[in-house]
């Protein structure tokens, strides 16, 4: 009786707690590829089509496509020409690249072209859709990041008409007062463009980039 008893005791522990894992599941897409969503096209991103195509955008829109892994990117476009190269683009929703355009055409130009003294030739980003969770935040869990949905741009520099090549990394607390206040300028206007805005102050995630998405919000740091 009692060798049963504790059988029955060794069962029901495998049962509770033999496959349990504390850490969070790995969040990975299908290896069969991705799914295309064959939804009607809101309003909403019909608009932000025509909104680019007025502002002389050059872009090819994308299917909405399911990644697995809840990375789903959905009304998202493919940045063409926006007036200044800017590498590593993958898709990224049209809101997001809307708003990206603004503040590159409205607040980094004209604040290189006031602070540095030259003019912006080429954005560099660290792209845009990576189907992942949350990095660098202790609360966040397995929750898919704003690049999972393609809806997050990281930029890691600028490279101006002069040679200069000017780096978050090395510019954000930079010897010249004016690369420091250039950055600091950018931030304050992606902070009231952008729904989360966040730079090296953040975290050590973000030494090196500024993260710009238009997820939940308004966050700024």
């Amino acid at each position: 009786m009692r060798l049963a008893a504790l059988s029955i005791v060794l069962l029901l522990a495998s049962c509770v707690g033999g496959d349990r894992n504390d850490r969070p599941a790995p969040i990975r897409e299908r290896r069969t590829g991705p799914v295309t969503v064959t939804d009607p096209t809101p309003r909403e991103t019909q608009q932000c089509f025509s909104d680019l195509s007025r502002e002389s955008v050059r872009f090819s829109p994308l299917p909405d496509r399911d990644f697995g892994g809840g990375c789903v990117v959905t009304g998202a476009v493919q940045l063409l020409d926006i007036g200044v190269p800017v590498t590593n683009l993958k898709s990224m929703r049209c809101p997001l690249a809307r708003t990206f355009i603004a503040w590159v055409r409205f607040a980094v130009a004209p604040a290189a072209k006031q602070m540095l003294g030259s003019e912006v030739v080429r954005v560099e980003s660290f792209g845009t859709y990576s189907c992942r969770a949350i990095i660098g935040s202790p609360t966040s869990g397995n929750r898919i990041s704003q690049h999972g949905l393609g809806n997050a741009v990281d930029i890691g520099g600028f490279v101006l008409a002069d040679g200069r090549r000017i780096r978050v990394e090395t510019g954000w607390k930079s010897e010249d007062p004016a690369v420091r206040e250039f950055f600091r300028t950018i931030h304050k206007s992606a902070c009231k463009r952008f729904r989360t805005t966040l730079g090296p102050d953040y975290n050590a995630a973000h030494y090196n980039h500024l993260h710009l998405d238009m997820g939940r919000g308004p966050f700024c740091a």
